[in-house]
């Protein structure tokens, strides 16, 4: 009945089993997959225990022969729907067992339960024999090859269909092997059942040999786990150029054509590769792609969670070198609250890239412009202010040159004293006083000029004072307070000193513009005072300027900071309060804000954060003290 070669066959798949347990009993963590695989082997293992048995008892001993098989029936039944339960969870990646994968086993534990009690009723068997010929079946056999034949058709059927919509080659490889693994014994016992044919008892355990041969080869060497529908579904989830999902130990499960071409290919990435195994020593130097990925894979291992960093990648076109840049998220998957795996994705934002450098240069240009418009205003204002103070040093100097000259004539003039003389050195002084005070005006003059003209991109981070940065807005808005018969009142507690981190030039031609627009905004209203406040809170410094001109429309106040509005027609470009938010935004990290003024008017200032702003008391000069 059993065969010396198939005794022989028994007995090493029984040694290599026990091993296989042994070794996965001491394994620290084994997945749903693991724990079914090694089910089955344990239900072979229980199904040729008694078939050894059976070589060694004699065939007309009935009553161990029934023995026997009643032993043979769990594995016997129990295996089919193992197997269709490894299918189901290599293609739904099931982490525990559902209420539906459990009630596949309801058919084959009564097939055991009948098996055992079959004198009781002749449910199994009729008549048995250990010669095929001479069994006769019972009713309820019918019950149990169903049940048996479904858990392996329609194992085969649901990793057919999985093969053809997921078409990757290990895909391809594992399903093929679970087919082939599920047909050969659905073939042997459909044969053994229902065709008159002498098969010996050996042929279905022997055929299911084979589908623990194959599952062990898709499961521990093709790596078959129960991730990669999850990691499918998440990257679905993402719409990404590119993807890369390994396991938990960093072996490469799947990815696409696209991270193909950019990764693959060069670093000699493929599936059922270890990640860390395609890293070489100028790799780790260089701090190249695929240092980056496995950097980021432990970061979000260690963190559990999502981690995100910029790739650039240089390639090879025929337009010359092209560089493009990817954001990478790298983002475990979670199974039973452990760390199954990993998907990395790829997201192309080279255009985003270009998109932003590009509106970036063209924001500059229109600072740039509007810094190029405000100096050419001042021109005039420039002209005006440094021909008062040089038409006073040339009044000084002529003055000056009189009193020489008189000097010059009372040299032998005996009724000029000595203290006329001292008289006339003294109005000198006077006049030399007034040019020096002349001269520092077109200095203090220049410098705010010379600040101003510097390219707008240019930081020049540095402590500066807010009397420093009014009396600078100040110079260089006079003529035009002049000329629209305004005056700029300060509002502030000169009790306190404040000063401010960054560079001055930025916020004096935010406040130049908002005076400028003040001023034109009141010189419709005849003129007047025009206040600039400075106050502060605990979160932000406040400059404001308040003017009574006729107020915002109310048709561009949602627009102001947002767009180019201007009120002043064709002589304003819609640019000043746009950069001015920008480069408060941008330099400063604060913001622009309006309101109405109660008493007509509108009000509109900046607000700073703290952090760049230090506040503290003014120190008093003592008065008197060694010359």
């Amino acid at each position: 009945m059993v065969s010396n070669l198939s005794m022989v066959i028994f007995i090493c798949a029984l040694v290599a089993i026990i091993a296989f347990v042994i070794w996965s009993v001491r394994s620290k963590r084994m997945h749903l997959l693991h724990k079914l695989y090694l089910c089955l082997a344990v239900c072979y293992a229980i199904w040729i225990i008694p078939l050894i048995g059976i070589r060694f008892t004699s065939p007309d001993n009935k009553a161990m022969m029934f023995f026997w098989d009643c032993l043979m029936q769990p594995g016997g039944v129990l295996s089919p729907p193992i197997y269709l339960c490894i299918a189901i969870v290599f293609i739904y990646g099931y982490e525990k067992m559902t209420r539906g994968l459990k009630a596949l086993f309801i058919v084959p534990v009564l097939t055991i339960l009948i098996s055992w009690t079959n004198p009781l009723h002749h449910l199994q068997y009729q008549v048995f024999s250990t010669v095929r010929s001479e069994i006769v079946f019972g009713p309820y056999v019918i019950v149990g090859g169903i049940c048996s034949y479904a858990c392996l058709m329609a194992a085969i059927i649901v990793v057919a269909r999985f093969a053809l919509k997921n078409r990757s080659v290990l895909y391809l490889k594992q399903s093929l092997l679970l087919a082939v693994s599920g047909l050969c014994p659905l073939v042997v016992s459909i044969i053994a059942t229902f065709s008159r044919m002498e098969i010996p008892i050996t042929a279905t355990p022997m055929s299911f040999m084979i589908p623990l041969i194959l599952n062990g080869i898709a499961i521990y060497q093709l790596h078959l786990l129960d991730i990669r529908p999850i990691a499918n579904r998440h990257i679905l989830d993402w719409i990404s150029d590119g993807y890369l999902v390994v396991s938990d130990k960093g072996l490469v499960i799947s990815y696409n054509r696209r991270f193909a071409s950019l990764f693959a290919s060069e670093y000699g990435i493929a599936e059922n590769r270890y990640l860390g195994d395609c890293v070489r020593e100028e790799d780790i130097s260089k701090k190249t792609a695929i240092y980056n990925m496995i950097t980021a894979i432990e970061a979000s291992r260690e963190a559990n969670s999502t981690i995100s960093y910029e790739q650039a990648v240089t390639s090879q076109e025929e337009d010359g070198v092209q560089k493009s840049y990817y954001v990478t998220d790298v983002s475990p998957l979670v199974l039973n609250d452990k760390i199954a795996g990993f998907v990395v994705l790829f997201k192309d934002v080279t255009q985003l890239k270009k998109s932003m450098r590009q509106l970036q240069d063209s924001q500059e240009r229109m600072m740039e412009q509007e810094r190029l418009a405000f100096l050419g205003q001042m021109i005039g204002g420039l002209a005006h202010n440094l021909k008062t103070p040089i038409m006073g040093i040339s009044g000084c100097i002529s003055a000056v040159e009189a009193l020489v000259d008189e000097c010059e004539e009372s040299l032998t003039d005996s009724q000029v004293t000595e203290e006329d003389y001292r008289e006339i050195y003294g109005e000198m002084r006077e006049w030399f006083q007034k040019m020096r005070e002349s001269s520092a005006y077109m200095s203090d003059i220049i410098t705010a000029i010379k600040g101003q003209a510097a390219n707008v991109n240019t930081d020049e981070d540095s402590t500066f004072t807010i009397d420093e940065m009014l009396k600078r807005s100040m110079l260089l808005m006079r003529h035009e307070l002049l000329s629209g018969g305004c005056r700029m009142v300060t509002e502030y507690d000169q009790t306190k000193e404040i000063t401010l981190r960054g560079d001055i030039n930025n916020l004096i031609q935010v406040l130049d513009n908002l005076l400028s627009n003040a001023i034109y905004a009141q010189k419709q209203a005849g003129g007047g005072d025009i206040t600039v406040k400075i106050d502060y809170d605990e979160e932000s410094l406040h400059i404001s300027v308040k003017d009574r001109g006729p107020g915002v429309s109310p048709n561009v106040k949602d627009r102001l900071f947002k767009a180019m509005v201007t009120s002043k027609g064709t002589m304003g470009t819609g640019l000043g309060l746009y950069i001015s938010s920008a480069v408060v935004r941008g330099k400063f990290g604060g913001i622009m804000w309006h309101e109405d003024n109660p008493e007509g008017g509108a009000v509109f200032g900046i607000s700073i954060p703290r952090n760049l702003v230090h506040i503290s008391n003014v120190v008093k000069k003592k008065e008197g003290g060694a010359n």
